[in-house]
């Protein structure tokens, strides 16, 4: 037993890890999440289905408003699936961060971009691990799933919690565990993706894995927060590396009048020892392009020298340039200018079937052929406007009269619903860049 000075019995803490388990597992647990975006919002869903109490947190009003709409604006989440849970009160949202009071786990959602010397921006962790500390209290669970170099978990967000006077493992609970979401993946989502768990002590790790079990299939416990935040680098360095090192190759088959794409195709059918990465106008998403940035500042602040990391960004980074100079080079050999040709850009988005434009490489070979005085239009069905140059573009329909129409036409997204076949027989000149076309017998068609 513990006294005051005055000699006065000291009333002793429940315990606060027992008394969250209990929730978790009979689900009276309040949950809640930071970052109502592409991981967000999939993840609340998930818990609802379960049969938790979610509270929503996004700083951005229209978000909030969709959500307690039960419209959906993310691609993974169907509308009807969120507006049955809203009907039902199971899931609302609000832009309030004091709501983190009344909540017993707290997952943060919130992006991780870059700033402009490539340098990590963390303002957004920051101000919800504050709003978090404005709120915090004994028995919750904190768990950080935004991209980030290690230690970010240890060095940043612990030191700005405990500034409240608890104790880590002992009086609130802290984890790092990185979101893994594909959008636009029909296989893999939030419930099939193996969670990996790193916390600040045994029993911070513990308990996160007690709640991602209620929702996710597989959990993977790693040591610490630092070996969770290194997983997340390595996956999407280890794609940015590989897909450099196909770039390369295709700028190489080039020079060499071999076509990249049969190389690879008969490469892959190697059982073993080999997996297939392709080219493309250049890398787009939130993480692939963005995500080695933060290991290689990492890594250089522990005097270290990324040079392969760093040398694959390079690799990508000069795809869109490389793209620009294909349109170019066939525009020359129709005896066309690309300035004042008129070119048509197939698909904005950064990957196939989604409508996701951050850092899209597509928008990067706009800018470039813009660059150099092409009339530049673009058609996508998943992103039908775009801020561009100043302005708002919208996308255009694809049909026969547009084609004919255009001096060139760029594929640069892949999207499934693009009718291929009418884009090969009505287009006077066609740049692939990726593949799609690659069954087509016309001379029209140029590949990457």
């Amino acid at each position: 037993m513990q006294y005051t000075e005055e000699g006065q019995l000291v009333a002793q803490p429940r315990q606060a890890d027992k008394e969250l388990a209990k929730k978790i597992r009979n689900r009276s647990a309040r949950v809640g999440v930071i970052g109502l975006g592409y991981v967000g919002l999939p993840l609340a869903l998930e818990m609802v289905k379960e049969g938790f109490q979610v509270v929503g947190i996004d700083i951005d009003r229209q978000r909030v408003d969709s959500v307690n709409a039960g419209i959906s604006y993310v691609l993974d989440v169907p509308s009807e699936t969120l507006l049955s849970f809203v009907a039902k009160e199971r899931i609302k949202a609000t832009q309030s961060l004091a709501a983190v009071e009344n909540l017993d786990t707290v997952s943060i959602c919130v992006p991780t971009p870059l700033r402009k010397t490539k340098e990590p921006d963390l303002s957004y962790i920051i101000a919800a691990v504050e709003a978090v500390h404005n709120h915090l209290r004994r028995g919750q669970l904190i768990i950080l799933e935004s991209t980030t170099y290690p230690g970010t978990t240890r060095e940043v967000v612990l030191p700005i919690l405990e500034a409240s006077g608890l104790k880590v493992g002992r009086d609130f609970f802290l984890v790092y565990s990185p979101e893994r979401v594909d959008p636009g993946n029909r296989s893999y989502n939030t419930r099939n993706i193996p969670k990996v768990i790193g916390g600040m002590t045994p029993r911070c790790t513990e308990l996160a894995a007690l709640l991602y079990q209620q929702f996710v299939e597989r959990i993977v416990l790693v040591s610490s927060p630092e070996s969770a935040e290194m997983v997340k680098l390595l996956e999407n360095t280890f794609r940015n590396v590989n897909i450099a090192l196909a770039n390369e190759m295709a700028l190489m088959c080039h020079k060499f009048g071999i076509n990249v794409w049969e190389v690879i195709e008969a490469a892959k059918t190697k059982p073993f020892g080999f997996m297939a990465f392709y080219p493309g106008p250049g890398l787009g998403g939130h993480c692939i392009p963005v995500d080695p940035y933060y290991l290689t500042w990492k890594a250089r602040m522990n005097d270290f020298e990324p040079r392969l990391v760093e040398l694959a960004a390079q690799i990508n980074s000069q795809m869109p340039a490389f793209t620009v100079s294909r349109v170019a080079d066939a525009l020359n050999e129709k005896q066309k200018s690309l300035k004042g040709s008129k070119i048509l850009a197939l698909g904005v988005a950064y990957k196939r079937d989604t409508s996701d434009t951050r850092e899209s490489a597509a928008i990067e070979v706009l800018r470039g052929l813009y660059e150099k005085g092409s009339h530049v239009h673009y058609t996508d069905p998943h992103v039908p406007f775009l801020e561009f140059n100043g302005r708002v573009i919208k996308s255009i329909n694809l049909i026969p009269e547009i084609l004919q129409s255009m001096d060139c036409v760029v594929v640069l997204t892949d999207h499934s619903t693009f009718d291929y076949e009418m884009v090969a027989a009505y287009s006077s000149l066609i740049v692939d860049t990726r593949n799609v076309l690659k069954d087509s017998s016309g001379s029209n068609v140029i590949c990457l």
